[in-house]
């Protein structure tokens, strides 16, 4: 049986009813539209070391490349809030994908370092408006029922990004020039955008009378910006005290936004009356800590191959592929369970497996190569991250989904920032002062494992607030 709001069930039936073609069709091409943003980002990455040699550079200059996308993601964030409010979600989407595609074309044209950090900026601040677009228009089209299944589908271009991205890059490098590290989001985008005019519905404006929330937009964009900028620098000058300003900044003006909140409540762009919800609070502390736990070891895993194993950038890249293939193999089952018995019993046992998936890291050497611990981890972390993206949305109205939407991806963002500064560090920490031998080495890539563990356990705690719809059913029947 079912009721409006939570989905009450009489009896757990994963051959129930099925997704309805439509709004699979939409997300479908929702998630095609997504794929460049989220390619780009690790594709870069791994040709950073290339690109400083090219440019004639130091690494820290040509670190802006990366680190200006990221800060620019992270301050255009709240601004997506207010445009799925104000205009139709269709062309917000359509509009920053066209953005997203101009600025790549413009950084594969890029005649220096200086055109290239300046165009890797605007296309963090595209890629800043597409990804809390997608989340409000899936959950508006999905309905309360359908979360699990939909955002599994949405999971697969976060999947993709961080496994394949590398891949491509290290191709690229070895086997074209640089500037189709850019040019090859190309074609992609645009099917999507043709796919998205001919095929798409119009996403009408949930409110359009909504007016800039200045004040909060700017507090929010000053917060996530300081915040990832700030673990930004201190990964990479060692405890840089700009680094520790930075972060400061950032709790300040997070303090002042609460400040902000309380006084204008409904009208802040992330009204504090979310966090009434139990199961958005716990949500929003579990992305956190999902982030934190799952995004570092991410840093981790390539650096350990080359680092631990002596592999190459590609062949480390290609060592992620069965970590990709466990996330994608429990996406749909994931996405379905959480659908019918809530998240808390889908996330805690994914909990658990990533805790067994990641143990043994703190034991590898330069001779195990176990690719099936590979797999039971990326099994794991794929039953956490959609299930808490699925719950954060239950039993909202529909004028907070877009607020919700600003809100879980700002502390993606920061949690994924945390645990790859707070990883790295621990790495070079723990290598301070000894010398660098296989097993010094191994012993560091060891504690920046166990450190991810432990935030993982943690994650066990809100968890067991997220939803429960198996007692639920229960107390109906």
């Amino acid at each position: 049986m079912y009721c409006k709001g939570d989905v009450y069930l009489k009896d757990v039936d994963l051959k129930k009813e099925k997704l309805p073609k439509g709004i699979i069709g939409i997300s479908l091409i929702l998630v095609l539209g997504a794929l460049p943003p989220m390619l780009d980002a690790t594709i870069v990455n791994i040709a950073v070391n290339d690109l400083t040699k090219l440019f004639s550079v130091t690494f820290a200059f040509m670190q802006w490349a990366v680190t200006g996308y990221t800060l620019a993601l992270g301050i255009a964030v709240p601004f997506s809030g207010w445009l799925i409010q104000k205009f139709n979600g269709k062309k917000i989407f359509m509009g920053a994908l066209g953005l997203f595609l101009l600025s790549s074309l413009l950084s594969g044209l890029a005649w220096d370092i200086r055109s290239l950090i300046a165009f890797r900026v605007l296309q963090g601040f595209a890629s800043g408006l597409l990804i809390p677009t997608l989340t409000t228009m899936i959950v508006r089209a999905a309905g309360a029922e359908n979360l699990g299944r939909l955002m599994s589908i949405v999971g697969i271009p976060i999947v993709f990004g961080p496994i394949v991205g590398p891949i491509i890059g290290g191709l690229i490098m070895k086997h074209l020039t640089w500037r189709w590290l850019f040019f090859v989001n190309l074609p992609v985008g645009i099917i999507a955008l043709l796919l998205m005019q001919w095929k798409l519905p119009e996403f009408e404006a949930g409110d359009t009378g909504a007016r800039m929330d200045w004040p909060g937009i700017l507090l929010l964009g000053l917060t996530s910006g300081m915040f990832i900028f700030g673990v930004t620098e201190i990964k990479g000058a060692d405890h840089s005290i700009a680094g520790v300003l930075f972060i400061l900044t950032g709790a300040l003006s997070l303090a002042a936004y609460v400040l902000y909140a309380l006084r204008t409540k409904e009208k802040a762009l992330i009204p504090l009356k979310l966090f009434r919800s139990k199961n958005f609070s716990a949500s929003f502390i579990s992305l956190f800590l999902a982030g934190f736990a799952t995004n570092g070891p991410m840093l981790l895993l390539p650096m350990f191959f080359q680092n631990v194993r002596s592999l190459d950038s590609i062949t480390s890249a290609l060592w992620l592929i069965p970590q990709g293939a466990g996330m994608l193999a429990t996406r749909s089952l994931v996405g379905k369970l959480t659908d019918r018995i809530g998240a808390r019993f889908v996330v805690l046992p994914s909990i658990a497996v990533t805790i067994l998936g990641t143990l043994p890291f703190a034991f590898f050497d330069m001779g195990t190569s176990h690719w099936f611990i590979w797999l039971l981890r990326g099994m794991g972390v794929g039953g956490v991250t959609i299930p808490v993206m699925s719950d954060s949305y239950v039993g909202l109205e529909k004028g907070q989904i877009a607020q919700a939407s600003v809100a879980t991806r700002i502390i993606q963002n920061i949690g994924a920032a945390f645990g790859s500064a707070i990883l790295a560090t621990v790495v070079s920490n723990s290598l301070s002062g000894k010398a660098v031998t296989a097993a010094n080495v191994s012993g560091a890539y060891h504690a920046g494992f166990i450190t991810s563990l432990l935030f993982m356990m943690t994650a066990i705690i809100p968890a067991l607030f997220l939803t429960n719809k198996i007692n639920t059913a229960d107390k109906t029947n």
